[in-house]
């Protein structure tokens, strides 16, 4: 059967244009959305992400600033500018880049933001209101997933959802997410036997395990939406969690890697940046 590919790119563009005329609207009511980033060290990869996530911000109006802090930074000195950024009413959303340098709390640092500053969506308080079905900053993968599941025009009610991860910023919100939209979901994990022949029975496969090439065509069922979750640099080049070669004329639809679910990620951090200049609007 044909694959068709979910270009998250091409679907992300169209979203930052509707996020770009947010802007304008709010900077007419003399709020200007603000996001601000803090880097602690010097790794390679956080410091690309970065970079890609001012550069969105500078493309559709939101005001961007990146915090730069030395690796050998104390966790009070961090706190202490997370406090600072928590107070300053110019910024609406506030973002810690992980990960951290071992000898702090990524925790810690998480539960210091202000909850409805939290872009990031991981904060006890949001991560418990997405729980409740009460979302109003939820995580930016996730979100970007559903965008991805509904551009196909599949309805995601009644499908069975086969989530292969179960980590707190994307395994178990997704599932969640998938629950919402009245979905039937299972979540699987190293642990769970016979994984191939569960995965085969998701309408839609969410594959986030962080192990690249792990999934092949046996674990999809025929016309499955799969989206791949998963980037893993090996040996200069960035693979996903799914054997794209394989699973193409198997898959009914499928996210590549790259170009999938990475662009949808730093749009739903606009989203959610606006989102939070929404509100402190109206507190």
């Amino acid at each position: 059967m044909e694959t068709k590919i979910i270009d998250g790119r091409v679907l992300s563009d169209q979203l930052r244009k509707s996020i770009k005329q947010k802007v304008c609207e709010l900077r007419q009511n003399n709020i200007m959305p603000g996001l601000t980033v803090i880097l602690v060290g010097d790794d390679p990869a956080s410091q690309i992400y970065v970079r890609n996530k001012k550069r969105a911000c500078e493309q559709v109006g939101i005001n961007s600033n990146v915090i730069r802090l030395d690796n050998n930074i104390t966790e009070y000195e961090l706190l202490g500018k997370i406090h600072d950024l928590n107070e300053d009413p110019s910024v609406h959303g506030i973002l810690v880049q992980l990960p951290l340098p071992s000898h702090i709390s990524s925790e810690r640092i998480i539960n210091t933001i202000d909850p409805s500053k939290d872009v990031d969506g991981f904060h006890p308080v949001n991560a418990g209101k997405l729980l409740a079905g009460q979302p109003y900053l939820a995580p930016c993968t996730p979100r970007g997933i559903i965008k991805l599941i509904e551009s196909t025009g599949e309805d995601i009610s009644g499908k069975h959802a086969v989530v292969i991860g179960r980590s707190n910023i994307v395994g178990k919100p997704v599932s969640i997410m998938l629950l919402q939209k009245n979905a039937t979901v299972t979540i699987c994990h190293s642990k769970t036997i016979e994984l191939d022949k569960i995965a085969r029975q998701g309408d839609i496969l969410v594959v986030a395990m962080g192990r690249p090439q792990s999934i092949t065509d046996k674990y999809i069922k025929t016309g499955a939406i799969v989206i791949d979750v998963g980037t893993s640099r090996v040996n200069g080049k960035l693979l996903g969690d799914v054997v794209f070669q394989a699973a193409k004329g198997k898959a009914g639809w499928i996210t590549p890697v790259p170009g999938g679910v990475g662009p949808m990620t730093i749009t739903m951090l606009l989203e959610n940046t606006i989102l939070a200049a929404q509100s402190s609007s109206v507190l």
